[in-house]
């Protein structure tokens, strides 16, 4: 049997097929509150760069209605939230974040607190661009979804800025396809080299992404492969299918998938803190 995306009610745009959204999404992102031990409480806040577009045309110019994946982004933050840190939200232009509401988990109480509590800053967002360094953050944050696969890669602020990361050690997280915004320290107009040839990171496989317009996930293929042009500039993708799964490398520390939400949030937070303290 073959599914189909959706037709969106505006007759221009697809969201995922109901098979898809009963068979592979959650209504709960499995959250529960971890002891991380002795609170940050400094000043530093964890920069969270999202996506303010959400319409990514396929291969066959059909448009998928995507985003940031509301799972990738608010769980990770859940934990870090738990180990004292604060947050500021920026996007591309300073425009609203997109999230993709069809996955939003409508169970998760965690979930829809947090939400309500960062919903001023997701709809008045800082612009990238008006960040002028890292001196005032602990981590970068980046939660993927296809969305961050769309104008984050190109962005020339946040290339200068993830180098700026790179250089000075600060943690950088992030999953699935968050790892593509990786790529904007090779965007043209930053003037350097891609900061992350020879590292290991773990992103939503391209054979994976091939697979799901099958089940009607998305409407059609691709327009380009996030694991692919990684490791076309030198990354190792050392993960072959979805399992959760989260690996550390230097200061970068990537999730395969939704699934390692979790456990990213739990992986990375300790990490974060023991940066924040030593570079307060």
């Amino acid at each position: 049997m073959v599914f189909s995306a959706q037709l969106h009610t505006d007759g221009e745009t697809y969201n995922p097929s109901k098979f898809t959204t009963f068979a592979f999404l959650s209504s709960k992102s499995g959250y529960k509150k971890k002891d991380f031990g002795e609170p940050y409480t400094g000043k530093k806040k964890i920069i969270c760069f999202c996506t303010d577009d959400g319409k990514m045309k396929m291969k066959n110019e059909k448009i998928f209605n995507s985003g940031n994946h509301p799972i990738e982004l608010f769980a990770p933050i859940l934990h870090m939230k738990d180990a004292g840190f604060e947050f500021e939200i920026a996007t591309g232009s300073g425009k609203p974040v997109v999230l993709e509401m069809w996955a939003y988990p409508k169970k998760d109480k965690g979930v829809k607190e947090l939400h309500d509590e960062l919903k001023d800053q997701m709809e008045n967002p800082t612009s990238i661009a008006d960040i002028k360094n890292l001196d005032g953050y602990a981590a970068v944050f980046i939660p993927g979804g296809h969305g961050a696969m769309i104008n984050l890669p190109k962005n020339v602020a946040l290339g200068k800025l993830l180098h700026e990361a790179h250089e000075k050690g600060i943690p950088t997280v992030t999953l699935c396809h968050g790892p593509a915004a990786l790529l904007s320290t090779a965007a043209e107009g930053v003037g350097k080299e891609f900061a992350y040839s020879g590292y290991k990171m773990m992103c939503f496989t391209d054979k994976t992404d091939a697979f799901t317009p099958k089940v009607g996930y998305l409407p059609g293929l691709m327009p380009w492969g996030c694991q692919a042009t990684l490791e076309e500039n030198g990354v190792t993708i050392v993960n072959t299918t979805e399992k959760g799964d989260v690996i550390v490398d230097r200061e970068l520390i990537t999730g395969d998938s939704p699934s390692a939400a979790i456990n990213l949030g739990i992986e990375a937070t300790p990490i974060i803190l023991k940066y924040a303290k030593e570079n307060p």
